[in-house]
């Protein structure tokens, strides 16, 4: 039961449960990744309720890429099979916040589908939750409390049925379930469409990336060849050694284009262990050994004068070469990601600088590449925005799902 002063934050006419109350539990069938493919029936493996974005998976909308388990129907226990309405847990979890973490079956179709590896199934005993308000209703700050109140482990945290089975659950009537389900609804199509929005901006950059950068579409005044180079013609290592190292002033370049951050200080780490090199803003910077998997960037204004060891080399701008337009030249991902062909080395391989120097490209005059840049960064600030729209529509739902999930705020149901 819930401490008396946590009862007290709910309506009085709301009513508490114990899970063992509302549900019948299941385990799934394990079956393996490597035993899984595109034919047979569908298979929840946890690993894939983790992926998942929403709170639910719709069998009959996602049955062509749900993972398949070929066995014959009549071999499997009843057991396994996941019915509409059905709440999977995954059973594991590599870090707090994704303890417990489940997802509603939507399957009015009766699609034949197997809970699988690590997956804990919850299926109603009563009829006292809506079937759309299951999606929501597990974000409750207490259920995610207690949930990670029950974990156990240490590098893997888990959960079992037992445990579950001593949760506990404050719910409004039925009716203001189904309300506040269609609320919170209503935000998540708001938060999927600007998802899409989002993702057709990304294509558009990178067809314009594909495009502008290869010359095979020329902006409007630009008709002239361009120059066959060597990117060692484009830019030169900067070699300025950092006379006063500092530790808690080190750069670090995230992989897939994410960008340059400060690094985190090794408890262990000694001043001096190792050479550092001054890094300048606007300077092209790289991880000699993640440069093809997108470890690149152009240092931001704020980390001027930051440093990095020779394994993260950075570099300046030759005459007739516009640094945005280098990045956005090397951020084509069929183009970097090849540079591993080049990497040298045993046991961690790395590309060196001398090796990222001979490899030639074709370079536009200085007004293209401007205009190319341009072009890109306007897409790259569209982007931004819509991805802040998207932070702050997902941050208002988070805030009035607490408060509808808790009573602070009614809804006449």
């Amino acid at each position: 039961m819930l401490k008396k002063e946590i009862k007290r934050n709910y309506p009085i006419d709301w009513k508490e449960y114990t899970f063992d109350t509302l549900f019948d539990f299941d385990g799934g069938l394990p079956v393996s990744r490597a035993n899984l493919s595109n034919k047979g029936i569908c298979y929840l493996h946890y690993g894939d309720i983790h992926k998942l974005k929403e709170n639910y998976i719709d069998v009959e909308r996602d049955a062509d890429i749900i993972p398949k388990y070929d066995v014959p129907l009549e071999n499997l226990s009843e057991n396994y099979i996941l019915n509409d309405g059905d709440i999977a847990f995954a059973d594991a979890s590599e870090d707090y916040e994704g303890i417990g973490k489940s997802v509603v079956v939507l399957n009015k179709g009766n699609i034949p589908f197997i809970s699988g590896l690590h997956v804990i199934v919850a299926r109603d005993k009563t009829d006292l939750l809506n079937r759309e308000f299951k999606r929501f209703f597990l974000s409750n700050w207490n259920i995610r409390k207690q949930m990670k109140r029950i974990a156990t482990g240490i590098s893997v945290l888990g959960i079992n049925r037992p445990n579950l089975r001593k949760i506990d659950a404050v719910l409004p009537p039925l009716k203001e379930q189904q309300k506040i389900a269609s609320i919170l609804s209503t935000w998540d199509k708001a938060i999927e469409l600007k998802e899409k929005l989002i993702e057709q901006k990304k294509e558009q950059k990178k067809g314009l990336i594909q495009n502008l950068l290869t010359g095979e579409v020329r902006l409007p005044g630009f008709d002239g060849d361009w120059m066959k180079k060597k990117i060692g013609d484009c830019i030169i290592e900067s070699r300025e050694i950092a006379t006063d190292p500092i530790l808690e002033k080190r750069l670090t370049v995230r992989l897939n284009l994410k960008g340059i951050e400060q690094r985190e200080v090794n408890p262990i780490e000694k001043v001096g262990a190792t050479t550092q090199y001054v890094r300048k803003a606007g300077q092209f910077i790289y991880g000699k050994q993640n440069l093809h998997k997108g470890a690149f960037g152009l240092i931001p204004e704020k980390f001027d004068g930051y440093q990095t060891s020779s394994d993260i080399p950075s570099f300046n701008f030759k005459r007739g070469i516009d640094s945005k337009w280098f990045f956005y030249y090397m951020s084509r991902e069929g183009f970097y990601r090849n540079l591993e062909r080049i990497s040298t080395g045993t046991g961690s391989k790395r590309i060196n600088p001398k090796d990222l120097y001979i490899l030639n490209i074709k370079v536009p005059g200085i007004n293209e590449q401007r205009e190319i840049a341009n072009v890109l960064s306007t897409i790259d600030k569209e982007l931004e925005l819509l991805n802040k729209e998207l932070n702050n529509i997902k941050h208002q739902k988070k805030g009035l799902m607490q408060l509808l999930l808790t009573g602070k705020v009614r809804v006449k149901a």
